[in-house]
């Protein structure tokens, strides 16, 4: 097996195709996404985005194309370097295990947990817990939790395998409308400070305009590529969407700073 190269870029995408039943929902798919750099991932629904996170997560296989993350082909090897967070986790009632529990799972020194005082394990897990406000529902059962907290521990459980690459997947699709803005605010915070490669996928254009340092609008094929106010304006999000879409606005009034959201009309 080759070498990875130590400045590739963290994906490389080429002319990836993906058929589902009598769908073709990658049509050729090309893309590069530099080391280091927080990217969104836009577009309608049934647009392909998830089916190219999958491709990337080696969970579907491409019918034509080609991936590397990280310089490397898809494989077990390249995919321990990769973090990811779904939707949403669905979880029934009766599951029991505890936050700490699935948490300790995810490292080698604490996933033996039932052998281990909680205090080691809690040790263990500080240094990257402290930052997302979980470490108070460490001894609630993952499947009591609110679709926010489950989603900051699912944050907590990618990065705990210290990841080069982080894969979101609408993390805010069971966030409750408030908790929306901190959430991205969360994720801008741990991109920064980590240095890691962030790709989200996300309906908030309003949270991609301010957040994201590149944007791709894909449906089936990749419609249009650049910095949010390139990407986010009528033209190329029509050409994305298919619908006239009421780009977003940053307003300052004085020291007033207020934010409209994107809106879709159809025409």
């Amino acid at each position: 097996m080759a070498e990875p190269i130590p400045d590739s870029p963290a994906v490389e995408i080429r002319n990836a195709r993906v058929r589902l039943g009598e769908t073709e929902v990658l049509r050729g798919v090309s893309l590069r996404i530099p080391r280091g750099k927080m990217v969104a991932l836009i577009g309608p629904n049934g647009s392909g985005k998830t089916t190219l996170l999958r491709c990337l997560l080696g969970l579907q296989r491409l019918d034509a194309g080609e991936i590397r993350l990280l310089g490397e082909e898809v494989n077990p090897k390249s995919l321990k370097r990769v973090g990811y967070v779904p939707q949403r986790l669905q979880l029934e009632p009766a599951f029991t295990l505890s936050v700490r529990e699935f948490l300790a799972l995810r490292r080698p020194d604490t996933r033996h947990w039932f052998w281990q005082r909680r205090k080691t394990i809690d040790a263990c897990l500080h240094g990257t817990l402290s930052d997302l406000d979980v470490e108070s529902v460490l001894d609630r059962p993952l499947a009591s939790l609110s679709g926010g907290q489950l989603q900051r521990v699912l944050i907590a459980h990618s990065l705990l395998g210290q990841p080069d690459l982080l894969l979101l997947d609408e993390p805010t699709a069971g966030v409750d409308t408030p908790g929306e803005h901190s959430f991205y605010e969360l994720i801008s915070s741990i991109h920064q400070r980590l240095g890691i490669t962030v790709v989200l996928v996300s309906h908030d254009l309003a949270m991609v305009f301010r957040h994201a340092s590149w944007v791709f609008a894909l449906n089936g094929v990749i419609c249009c590529q650049g910095h949010p106010e390139e990407v986010l304006n009528a033209d190329s999000l029509k050409a994305a969407y298919g619908i006239h879409v009421t780009p977003y606005h940053h307003h300052h009034s004085g020291t007033d700073v207020r934010e409209e959201p994107i809106r879709f009309h159809k025409r």
